[in-house]
């Protein structure tokens, strides 16, 4: 059998947060296999991590419903706390860890809290605001998004921005236009493409709360790690957040599972220097594969 464990991140409870399945050390598998496993599981998304020779190293994989990606951030969160459990840490003790992704290497530092419950902070390093491949027009982008134009934040911009991968931070005016935003563009992962982009993420930069959906438009996320620290980026990019201020990033309201993300961004204005994004890791079960694909 084949075991996994599976955590809620983002969460300071179980049944909160964005849930996951992590796989530790499992058989190999290539590309085909963990996609298939991540779709039968129905997480939104799965990590399989193996651990190296070096203390505190390990190679993971990240998979949603859809593909494999480069880069992800509630999964090396709660795969890092599954390891923190996993090495019997004593309480209030922290540990460090390496995670060696497609896109590169980030590092995690973990701490236990009380039972079944990890904290855990992702230093994602310094982000990259992308140069678009074409001019991202506001009437088109929030068309695409069920908007008008006019529900965008007019003291702030389209910008594309990546810690791994590129998201295209959309401002919206308030939380009405939040909640009304969808995907309505019917080929929405063409669009952004053509921008530059990989995804979209629409944020209130006021109430610090944002929306995310693969590029379907069918599943909405409920917590994104990887588009929270381009948000921290923004927010001190264009005077929303200070050096080293921590903000609280809401997500996941809407699909009824309220989730908190603390980003902090470090440098100026015109030189972010890197971005951190944690949260609370919370313990739910364990489980294993009878059969594997």
């Amino acid at each position: 059998m084949t075991g996994y464990h599976h955590v809620d991140v983002f969460a300071d409870l179980p049944y909160t947060g964005n849930s996951l399945a992590v796989f530790v050390d499992p058989p190999p598998f290539d590309a085909e296999r963990m996609l298939r496993v991540t779709q039968e599981l129905r997480h939104f998304e799965t990590i399989f991590v193996r651990r190296q020779d070096a203390p505190g190293v390990v190679q993971a994989r990240v998979f949603d419903l859809l593909e494999e990606l480069d880069f992800a951030g509630h999964p090396v969160l709660g795969a890092a706390a599954v390891l923190h459990d996993l090495a019997g840490v004593e309480p209030g003790e922290e540990r460090a860890w390496t995670f060696e992704l497609k896109a590169g290497t980030v590092c995690v530092t973990t701490r236990g809290e009380r039972p079944g419950q990890v904290s855990a902070l992702l230093d994602q390093g310094r982000p990259v605001f992308v140069a678009e491949k074409a001019p991202l027009e506001r009437a088109a982008v929030a068309e695409a998004l069920g908007l008008g134009e006019d529900d965008l934040d007019g003291e702030l911009p389209l910008e594309i921005v990546s810690t791994g991968l590129r998201y295209l931070v959309v401002a919206v005016r308030d939380g009405d236009a939040l909640a009304r935003a969808r995907i309505r563009h019917p080929d929405f992962g063409g669009f952004l493409e053509r921008l530059g982009a990989q995804f979209a993420y629409v944020l209130d930069a006021g109430a610090v709360e944002g929306r995310h959906w693969n590029n379907d438009g069918v599943l909405e996320d409920v917590a994104t790690g990887s588009a929270a620290g381009c948000v921290a980026a923004y927010l001190l990019r264009h005077g929303r957040a200070g050096d080293g201020q921590e903000l609280s990033l809401a997500q996941g309201r809407f699909t009824g599972r309220p989730s908190r993300i603390a980003i902090t961004a470090h440098g100026t204005a015109d030189d972010v220097r890197r971005v951190t994004v944690g949260g609370g890791v919370a313990a739910v079960g364990t489980g294993s594969l009878r059969a594997l694909p």
